[in-house]
């Protein structure tokens, strides 16, 4: 039992430090944070590094860059294992982001740093709607954490072992830092989205994490041959 309660400590911890940072937005504390660092970014954005910026964001593209890769490495391992288990992983990050993240912007309606009306940092904007009021949490940092997560998983039952250290940093940290940094550099979140879709986005990945390899990674048993 204590055992038990030891692994999940952490998932609770992101799980509470999540729901902190959103009641202290909805209260109206970091609004004046999220804007200084809004303003710096905006007043130091010179044509070649913001459109490298940019670029690199594009490492947090779910529907264009994750998901394919996701749906490619889904594809080797399924011919491999001959199971239709091989999607468990790339099914469970697409169900868990759809029914969380998306929700959660829905019902935050927080603008972005680049919207043009009033109060652009608070929680709840009656000024902002639709597509104009998703920013929080950042829906980049919660899918790439997943999906980078579900790829290095996928990678490591290809490869029949687990990933090495610098392995592991070069799928799971590099790409999720540098789009952390671009995101809130090129104005599409706050700060405070992009930590809470960080902390959203690492709990989802350490419940598919969770899944017994053994689950899907496998090869398709194959009965006994008769002489």
């Amino acid at each position: 039992m204590i055992s038990s309660l030891r692994r999940w400590w952490i998932d609770a911890a992101l799980v509470a430090a999540f729901v902190a940072l959103t009641a202290a937005l909805i209260d109206g504390h970091l609004l004046g944070f999220d804007q200084r660092v809004a303003d710096w970014s905006f007043a130091h954005q010179p044509a070649p590094i913001y459109w490298t910026a940019r670029v690199f964001n594009y490492l947090g593209q779910g529907g264009q860059v994750l998901m394919p890769i996701g749906l490619i490495l889904t594809g080797l391992l399924f011919w491999r294992t001959r199971s239709w288990r091989a999607v468990i992983p790339f099914a469970a990050a697409f169900v868990l982001t759809y029914i969380t993240i998306g929700p959660l912007k829905i019902w935050a309606d927080r603008a972005a740093p680049r919207f043009d009306g009033p109060d652009k940092t608070i929680m709840f904007n009656p000024a902002a709607s639709g597509v104009e009021a998703m920013s929080y949490p950042s829906g980049h940092m919660g899918n790439s954490m997943v999906w980078y997560a579900v790829i290095a998983l996928l990678v490591a039952a290809l490869l029949g072992r687990p990933l090495g250290r610098w392995e592991w940093i070069a799928v799971r940290v590099v790409p999720v830092t540098i789009l952390f940094c671009t995101t809130v550099y090129t104005g599409f979140h706050w700060v405070t989205d992009s930590v809470a879709g960080a902390l959203l986005g690492l709990f989802l990945a350490r419940l598919i994490e969770r899944i017994p390899t053994r689950w899907w990674a496998e090869s398709r048993s194959r009965p006994a041959s008769h002489v």
